[in-house]
């Protein structure tokens, strides 16, 4: 995997409190020789985040939905929009430290890897620090385990937000999912191909649903569905 660029798509969506340190946080994070570029997707902002977000159109790029789609369709919209060999997903939250960033990348380049997942279930550490409560952190486990046995993959922790995948598999794939399911319907359509996931162990501090989360029960039911549907749809 030829990797000159790295390209980091942020979904945004009503992150005021939040956007401008983690944009202060990629800003500041070294690469090394691997240009990086930030591509910012505001998914229909009702609360200040639009406003910060005008602050920032000189120094990285930024698209703009007229209104909220959803997570699944700002993240393909900022594929569509970027340049780098290799993309990976920051959420706008606090939840995911991008110096993890760094880590995964630099797994990608020894291994020549052309998917890599940022695995919250690696380190014990996490394992004491589920997500937001523990239906969140067993969802995320049955998850893993369905998709494993669905695909024959062996993660685990098939719905982290930390996923770098290279250009060329992307292109392989036809992504059509406007929601969270998009994290389930990527990770289908990349084992369908026969294309190994790897894993590296990332931090985590989840944020709870009073701080904003907003995964609901419904999106775990979705995702489930979307794992299934992808492994028997042809």
């Amino acid at each position: 995997m030829g990797l000159k660029k790295l390209s980091i798509i942020i979904p945004v969506y009503n992150e005021e409190n939040t956007i401008k340190m983690i944009l202060s946080k990629l800003e500041a994070l070294d690469l090394g020789i691997i240009e990086k570029e930030i591509v910012i997707v505001d998914d229909g902002s009702r609360d200040g985040t639009r406003e910060i977000l005008k602050g920032y159109e000189q120094k990285h790029r930024i698209i703009y939905h007229q209104k909220n789609f959803g997570k699944g369709a700002a993240v393909r919209t900022g594929y569509r929009h970027a340049l780098g060999d290799c993309l990976i997903i920051q959420d706008a939250d606090l939840e995911y430290e991008p110096e993890d960033i760094k880590i995964i990348l630099e797994y990608a380049l020894k291994n020549n890897a052309d998917v890599v997942y940022g695995s919250r279930r690696l380190e014990s550490a996490n394992k004491k620090n589920p997500a937001a409560g523990w239906h969140y952190y067993w969802g995320g486990v049955f998850l893993s385990v369905l998709a494993n046995l669905l695909y024959g993959t062996k993660i685990t922790d098939e719905p982290t937000g930390y996923k770098m995948v290279s250009r060329d598999v992307l292109a392989r794939i036809d992504l059509v999912a406007n929601g969270f399911e998009f994290c389930p319907e990527i990770t289908a359509k990349i084992a369908r191909l026969g294309i190994q996931i790897h894993e590296v162990p990332i931090s985590y501090k989840p944020r709870s649903k009073n701080e904003g989360k907003k995964i609901k029960l419904k999106d775990g039911l979705i995702a489930i569905w979307t794992l299934i549907k992808y492994r028997f749809k042809k």
